[in-house]
């Protein structure tokens, strides 16, 4: 990219437009204070959009300017709590107010925020905060049995969000002394199959990685933002960075509700909606039922998707629904963003990761580390990304080959340059000495008229190494079999491809962000 698409892409977005001086004068030292992390961000967008609109939840709204003054007395609240540099901080909260303003407090303090999933156990909080080294913890208050039922309270601090909020009323908002060294933010893995690590992440590096993330999705100043993806997933939380430099106000719902979410994006007439594909499918279900409201979504412009493969059909059906808005964004909270499928690509092929935007690198790599030049052959997806995250909190990173950084996933480009996912390295199922993909199978599952959905995982088998069992969620009032499966699987795939075990359940097992819980299906065979 150069620096005429620079400009032209930054002009796009609204970036380029005449303000008086005091405010880029203003904004300038909010950056050269604090630099290019979340407490920069926050307080440049202060100096630059200072009056207009922030955030938006179910107790109001905040302006950019009160934003920063809220984090700068929450910041000193914490401070006299003993919140330091390098003090790991857990939060535990859903999409508010409160948790945007702990995490700037937190980063203008350079301390170190450990963003907790909300559907965690007590054992398993008290596993993360303990190996993450976490000496305080903030909760919402409906976490507040679940905090007393653990062991964390002998260990941390606790405050909840809602004494944090006070805090920030009633604490002087007189500016922080930038933190030597800026804070990390810890964000876990998904733990589909396991533990969720901690994946750290230092200030965010501004590069021509970011140019090229606008120029791909076409987001615009001032233009409202719905976040749906939990704050706490790293979808959700890059947004905040996002829409503090383009002065976009944020909606911010603690749950997401598919109708809510409707009627959000009418009444607030929402440009960006930030979701995840499972969100997608259940709007379209929502929408679709009789008794559903009339609501106007045409200042719909933009649905940015991460967090989980694309289902078969998903994108398309969406887009027939609210128009050509979904922007598909292939990456993983490690390597940070690989590629992008815009609504022209998954038009043209669907269920495609699309290309990586300026800024981005992607090899195939074989089992022998040779890089993989023929199309359509598949291999071990590497990036190479100023976006990657510092490694794992307990040492370890991903596969690393001349500079590029592993994803973990398989996958291959086609003809025209797209990147398409044949499905997770160590997902692998190998049944009788041929090797399946579980994801091809999935997605010939969810092009059945009769299914909703479907997961295919590997389950031990003494005669054939593993076997492959189906998990379907039918449509309702259906009288589909597992005979009927077996069948259209082997009409259209190999028959080493056929699920031996098919089991009907009512929903598929998933996280908060949307993903399937392959440990918890294999609890079935």
């Amino acid at each position: 990219m150069d620096a005429l698409q620079i400009v032209r892409t930054a002009s796009r977005a609204g970036l380029l437009r005449p303000l008086r001086p005091d405010r880029y004068l203003g904004a300038a030292r909010a950056v050269q204070q604090y630099g290019s992390t979340l407490a920069g961000a926050c307080a440049s967008a202060a100096a630059l959009y200072g009056r207009d609109t922030a955030l938006i939840d179910h107790n109001g709204t905040t302006t950019f300017a009160r934003l920063h003054e809220r984090t700068n007395a929450l910041a000193h609240a914490l401070k006299n709590q003993g919140v330091a540099e390098a003090v790991t901080v857990g939060v535990l909260a859903r999409n508010h107010t409160t948790f945007v303003e702990v995490a700037v407090a937190l980063s203008k303090l350079g301390a170190h925020a450990l963003l907790l999933n909300t559907a965690m156990a007590a054992a398993q909080l008290e596993a993360v905060c303990e190996r993450e080294h976490a000496t305080v913890v903030i909760f919402d208050e409906e976490f507040e049995e679940l905090i007393a039922g653990s062991n964390i309270t002998s260990k941390c601090s606790i405050y909840t969000t809602l004494q944090c909020s006070n805090w920030a009323s009633s604490h002087t908002s007189a500016p922080i002394t930038a933190a030597k060294q800026p804070g990390r933010t810890i964000i876990l893995t998904s733990g589909t199959t396991g533990t969720p690590k901690g994946a750290a992440r230092g200030a965010p590096r501004i590069s021509i990685a970011t140019i090229g993330l606008l120029e791909a999705i076409p987001y615009h100043r001032s233009e409202p933002i719905l976040i749906a993806a939990p704050l706490f997933h790293a979808w959700g939380f890059a947004h905040l960075t996002i829409a503090f430099s383009l002065g976009c106000p944020i909606v911010l719902q603690p749950r997401f509700v598919p109708r809510d979410a409707i009627e959000a994006i009418a009444s607030h007439r929402i440009g960006v909606l930030v979701a995840v594909p499972i969100m997608l499918r259940r709007m379209l279900e929502a929408a679709g039922k009789p008794t559903s409201t009339n609501h106007n979504t045409s200042s719909l412009r933009l649905v940015p998707l991460s967090g989980s493969a694309i289902p078969a059909g998903l994108a398309e059906a969406f887009m027939d629904q609210f128009g050509e808005v979904v922007y598909n964004f292939y990456g993983s909270t490690e390597v940070g963003s690989a590629t992008i499928a815009t609504p022209k690509d998954l038009r043209a092929a669907p269920g495609t990761a699309g290309r990586p935007p300026a800024g981005i690198e992607l090899r195939i790599y074989d089992d022998h580390d040779r890089i993989i030049t023929d199309r359509n052959t598949p291999g071990r997806i590497f990036v190479q990304s100023p976006l990657a995250f510092d490694g794992y909190t307990n040492g370890d990173s991903k596969a690393i080959i001349d500079g590029f950084m592993s994803t973990g996933d398989v996958g291959h480009i086609d003809s025209d340059g797209r990147l398409f996912i044949d499905g997770r390295d160590d997902d692998m199922i190998v049944s009788g000495g041929e090797n399946v993909y579980p994801r091809e199978v999935e997605d010939l599952l969810c092009q059945h008229p009769n299914v909703i959905e479907a997961a295919v995982v590997g389950i031990d088998d003494e005669e054939f190494g593993q076997r492959l069992a189906a998990f379907v969620v039918k449509q309702p009032s259906t009288s589909l079999t597992a005979e009927e499966v077996r069948g259209y699987v082997r009409d259209h795939l190999a028959r080493y491809k056929v699920p031996r075990d098919i089991t009907f359940l009512d929903a598929l097992p998933r996280n908060a962000t949307g993903k399937v819980l392959t440990r918890e299906l294999r609890t079935y065979g």
